[in-house]
């Protein structure tokens, strides 16, 4: 068994010594989460939402997972649950701000991949995208979203990015050729390219970029005890093996397709990354060799 198995198991143990007591303190209580119910066929949501309901029932709690009404920015979930209002668990790439304000579950719920980006661009553009150097690459004009902590990594490392607060505009301005590409991670790229069918858009050959990112489940600051249920169900479902299936069953078809050995890998720093993050244990991260 290696050292960071070891030290994951040790952290298991001492959260469940000090919050065991948790299985029989909640009572039936429902817990909204950031997934408005007219996207539950939405493929993206899928797997945190099934990770979610994981945990709970890892953690021994009787919480009810509700989706949450409505669709919303980025921006406004953040604040709304950050305002105790309808909202009780996100999940989000980690940034210092975001960590501040909300308290974070420090496990990676998709074990890193949300930092593992392909290029989603327009057809015609494919074979001049392939043809580029790296210095040419972040020279050539990308979008992300304005409140997206993508954003400022990607101009951190010299990207030419443009900031937009409108979600499907930045599909729109790919199709109509005013960028050229559109970093998107792999969980991410494929079901968006699916549901964009009809707007000549592909995912460009050769490249991924890779920055140490985080996408966790976060709570509002003084909601301690369902924070604690959340990483204690996750703490069981990767000592058992459970996430590992769940992980494997909703992504394995696309990291196939994304095949991530054969592509020309452009590393990329994280000035925003939190200190706290738990970047030297690798149980908690994607390792592209082992395809896990």
């Amino acid at each position: 068994m290696s050292v960071m198995t070891n030290r994951l198991y040790a952290l298991f143990a001492c959260v469940l010594l000090m919050f065991s007591p948790l299985c029989c303190s909640a009572q039936q209580q429902q817990v909204i989460y950031s997934w408005p119910m007219s996207m539950l066929g939405d493929a993206r949501g899928s797997y945190p939402i099934a990770l979610l309901h994981l945990a709970i029932e890892k953690s021994g709690t009787d919480y009810q997972l509700v989706p949450s009404g409505q669709v919303m920015s980025q921006h406004r979930t953040l604040r709304q649950l950050g305002s105790s209002n309808g909202l009780d668990v996100v999940w989000t790439m980690t940034s210092p701000e975001r960590e501040q304000e909300l308290r974070p579950i420090r496990i990676p719920i998709d074990r890193g991949l949300i930092g593992w980006r392909l290029l989603l661009i327009h057809q015609d553009n494919e074979e001049k995208i392939k043809q580029l150097d790296e210095k040419q690459l972040k020279t050539s004009l990308s979008v992300q979203g304005s409140d997206w902590p993508d954003y400022p990594i990607l101009k951190a490392n010299q990207f030419r990015v443009l900031g937009s607060g409108d979600f499907d505009g930045m599909f729109k301005m790919l199709q109509a050729k005013r960028i050229d590409h559109f970093p998107r991670s792999v969980t991410e790229i494929w079901p968006e390219l699916q549901q964009k069918s009809g707007m000549s858009l592909t995912v460009a050959p050769k490249w991924v970029l890779h920055y140490p990112a985080a996408l966790y489940f976060f709570v509002r600051k003084n909601n301690i005890e369902l924070a604690n249920a959340i990483e204690i169900g996750l703490l069981r479902a990767i000592e058992d093996g459970s996430m590992q299936q769940l992980f494997l069953q909703h992504f394995s078809s696309a990291l196939q397709q994304a095949d991530l050995k054969s592509r020309t890998v452009i590393p990329l720093n994280n000035p925003i990354l939190p200190a706290e993050t738990p970047v030297q244990n690798k149980v908690l991260w994607f390792d592209p060799q082992q395809g896990y």
